[in-house]
């Protein structure tokens, strides 16, 4: 059983023996404290500023040089699986960052010039090699098994691109998302 607010849940509507369908609306999970300038500034690759200023000052705090990567933006096609992503946003800035976060869940309504622009998220067989992964699986599990269909079995180093979407709910787009293409999911 998941944790995630009934108003989120909305893999009864997209699960199917092949995985999760896809629409035009993607989500992407984040922090609250983030809201304020995503509104303004919309989704940035990489987006997360404060969170690369923590790390590269901890990384000069121990003498190590510190390379900043540039990340795309993540998207899946279930408000569930945001939630979940938005979670663990709120996690990796604890470590670093201290304040009252709550998980948000974005929708993001692409024009067709940018939603064929998204593309299944296969760099994320990587993620799932580690803990992390272990997790999102298992969670991912729970998930399926909640709405009648057995946990997906994907091997990482054959699976199709296409899995990665379908079964895993993996997406992502090599562009930064204009505020006025994502809308706040409150209930």
């Amino acid at each position: 059983m998941t944790d995630t607010p009934d108003f989120l849940k909305d893999a009864k509507d997209l699960l199917t023996e092949q995985g999760f369908t896809t629409g035009n609306t993607w989500y992407h999970g984040t922090s609250s404290a983030l809201i304020d300038s995503i509104k303004k500034q919309g989704l940035q690759r990489s987006g997360d500023r404060a969170l690369k200023d923590a790390a590269k000052k901890t990384m000069a705090t121990i003498g190590n040089a510190y390379t900043e990567s540039v990340e795309p933006v993540f998207l899946t096609q279930s408000k569930e699986l945001a939630f979940y992503w938005a979670q663990q946003t709120i996690r990796n800035r604890s470590v670093r960052i201290e304040g009252d976060e709550q998980p948000v869940v974005l929708a993001v309504n692409l024009p067709e010039a940018l939603n064929t622009q998204v593309k299944p998220d296969v760099g994320a067989a990587s993620l799932l090699l580690v803990k992390e992964g272990e997790h999102f699986m298992a969670y991912l599990a729970g998930i399926y098994q909640e709405n009648g269909f057995d946990a997906p079995e994907i091997d990482l180093m054959k699976a199709d691109r296409m899995e990665y979407l379908n079964k895993l709910g993996m997406a992502y787009i090599n562009t930064d998302i204009d505020a006025v293409y994502l809308d706040t999911i409150t209930s």
